[in-house]
């Protein structure tokens, strides 16, 4: 068994509830542990890898990681760090999003795997479809009080709010049901340990007690413990919301989040929550993060941190090959790259690249024909506002046709095309346009 776990994940600031005893549990031998996904989408965000690199590590520490997709739970809505109900989804929706995640889930761990460790994935709709309301409400509903349930966090904010909508029965019942997923996994499967985020503490507390409830003997003496550990929520150092960018979510499928614009968010990251994060999203050592954090703080201009950040995130997410890809992206902004890294960009990351340069279309029978240059610089596009400022240009040296410098003879041809549609203008260092042909 590899070393403390709990250790490890505290020095990363990925422990922030823990109840007693669950430490020397885990010391024992392999802990079968599970982290719920609630499927509101048909992918994740980054919000979501703090879960996902947790059960990495309980993989990787010799412990079994169960990944528990709730279709069941899924159709009520979770009512932590919520201020008002959340709409149902319909079932041909919401069979779509557990596939999404699955789908998801299914890239970091290896669901086919055979040792005994092998991460599992479970979906709670496949044991709650059968269980009629009657069954729930005896053999649930009577071991947990309402009393009990009225305590959580999460039920009494609801209830103290302002909004006055006050809360359904719905979601009220959440934390029973998932408090039943813990007890059905202990029972079938010898869980013993539910991790998630620190607002779902009270609803993992809730399938501890009901663990404890539900199993007692003849004799009136429980016999069973099941423990519960959660992770910090991850913000900002600036109080702003974690894995937002300007265009909303940032998502873990690279058709909803390029792997360019993935990258960008971590490249970006200031020098203060980097040092945070290079803990909590990488499987760097204890020595190599501290080195690193030391070598920053001394030319934090050369941005190392950052850098192994999203070196590090970009290849966990999408692997090494699309990190590079990433890189070589960036670099074009930089003038650093070749007309041959360019047409290798897609059309969605070469869009991304140059976000907010002017474009102007053209017929693509121009370009079959040729297109001088004089006239794409000026006529056709407006990028330069004269045929004697193109000429002075050209003279000067100072153009390129998809970063490769040009003379006033060049002639635009269809080879120049990127995916056979675009064709990159710039003067100097930072002026761009783009001609489109259709």
């Amino acid at each position: 068994m590899p070393a403390n776990l709990v250790e490890e994940l505290k020095w990363r600031g990925l422990v922030h509830d823990i109840m007693p005893g669950t430490e020397e549990h885990m010391s024992k031998g392999m802990t079968t542990a599970y982290i719920g996904f609630d499927p509101t989408s048909d992918s994740l965000h980054i919000g979501s890898l703090v879960p996902i690199i947790l059960l990495v590590h309980l993989y990787r520490s010799g412990h079994k990681p169960v990944a528990l997709v709730g279709g069941a739970t899924g159709m009520i809505g979770d009512p932590s760090g919520k201020s008002d109900e959340r709409n149902l989804l319909d079932e041909a929706t919401l069979a779509g999003n557990v596939k999404g995640i699955k789908a998801v889930l299914s890239r970091f761990l290896d669901f086919d795997a055979s040792e005994a460790n092998a991460p599992v994935l479970v979906n709670n709709y496949d044991w709650m479809k059968d269980f009629t309301f009657i069954e729930f409400a005896r053999d649930v509903g009577k071991r947990i009080t309402v009393n009990y349930m009225m305590a959580k966090d999460s039920v009494k904010k609801r209830l103290s709010s302002d909004s006055g909508v006050g809360m359904s029965f719905t979601e009220f019942t959440y934390q029973l049901i998932q408090g039943y997923d813990f007890y059905h996994l202990h029972k079938t499967m010898g869980c013993t340990l539910q991790m998630g985020g620190s607002d779902q503490w009270g609803n993992i507390t809730t399938g501890t007690e009901l663990i404890r409830r539900m199993n007692v003997g003849q004799d009136g003496e429980e016999t069973a413990k099941a423990y519960a550990m959660t992770c910090p929520l991850i913000t900002k150092a600036d109080g702003s919301k974690f894995g937002k960018s300007e265009g909303g979510n940032v998502w873990l499928d690279a058709d909803k989040t390029s792997v360019y614009k993935f990258y960008q968010f971590w490249l970006n990251t200031s020098d203060e929550d980097a040092e945070k994060y290079i803990r909590i999203f990488t499987f760097l050592d204890k020595e190599t993060i501290e080195k690193l954090i030391e070598e920053h703080r001394e030319a934090p201009h050369q941005r190392m941190l950052q850098k192994t950040l999203a070196k590090e995130v970009t290849s966990f997410v999408h692997s090494e090959e699309e990190y590079e890809k990433a890189v070589k992206a960036s670099s074009i902004l930089f003038g650093t790259s070749t007309s041959d890294d360019l047409k290798g960009l897609d059309e969605t990351t070469f869009l991304e690249v140059f976000d907010g340069v002017p474009q102007a279309e053209i017929s693509f029978s121009e370009v079959e024909e040729g297109l001088d240059m004089i006239a794409a610089l000026s006529a056709k596009s407006g990028f330069l506002k004269s045929n004697g400022e193109a000429r002075r240009a050209l003279k000067e040296n100072s153009i390129s046709v998809n970063q490769e410098k040009v003379k006033e003879d060049y002639t635009i041809g269809k080879e120049d095309l990127i995916n056979g549609q675009f064709v990159l203008l710039q003067r100097g260092k930072k002026n761009y346009f783009i001609l489109k042909a259709v």
